[in-house]
């Protein structure tokens, strides 16, 4: 598995491309990588949902959860299923529109200058082994295309968001992903 710097697209992902995303502003730097979690409806996994979510074709009618995000124009770089499926929505040299509000260090605007991945779960819900094989594979690979990241700049969107978002909530096991990532550095 590698990432073309040219195009920013993993090359082992499914590619579904969003239009949920634009050009980083000239003068950001890529340094740092946010995990999220998703899952639609709430905490259901499998089914179409998330990619229509991401490419602007979620039906409201579909699940009564759907009628109040369906406006949204969001989407990850990045989603990494249960079963490890890896779908890629916006190339890494873009701004996706995953962070939203949000403050990193002394820096607003994650967006500009983040990678977000998301796994395709719930806070309360055990994430699957091989999302984390995944996401800690991902990650070396994305530090290795962008120097300017480290395993010590990963975040979690409620690291970013405070009060306004949990995930990937405490179902996440941040100490296994980074004694996974340790190793193999």
């Amino acid at each position: 598995m590698q990432i073309d710097p040219d195009t920013g697209l993993l090359d082992n992902a499914r590619h579904v491309l969003s239009p949920n995303c634009d050009d980083r502003p000239a003068d950001s730097t890529i340094d740092l990588l946010v995990v999220h979690n998703i899952s639609l409806p709430p905490n259901e996994f499998g089914g179409p949902y998330i990619e229509q979510l991401f490419t602007n074709c979620l039906n409201p009618d579909e699940h009564a959860y759907f009628r109040d995000i369906c406006q949204l124009k969001v989407a990850s770089h990045l989603l990494i299923r249960r079963n490890g499926e890896i779908i890629q929505f916006v190339p890494f040299h873009k701004r996706a529109w995953h962070a939203g509000e949000s403050r990193f260090e002394d820096r607003e605007r994650c967006n500009d200058f983040s990678i977000g991945i998301e796994l395709e779960g719930a806070d309360d819900i055990p994430y699957e082994d091989v999302q984390y094989e995944k996401l800690v594979e991902i990650s070396q690979l994305i530090f290795k295309t962008y120097p300017d990241m480290s395993k010590d700049r990963v975040a979690g969107h409620s690291e970013i968001a405070p009060g306004r978002k949990t995930d990937p909530g405490p179902a996440f096991d941040w100490e296994r992903y980074r004694s996974q990532l340790a190793k193999r550095v």
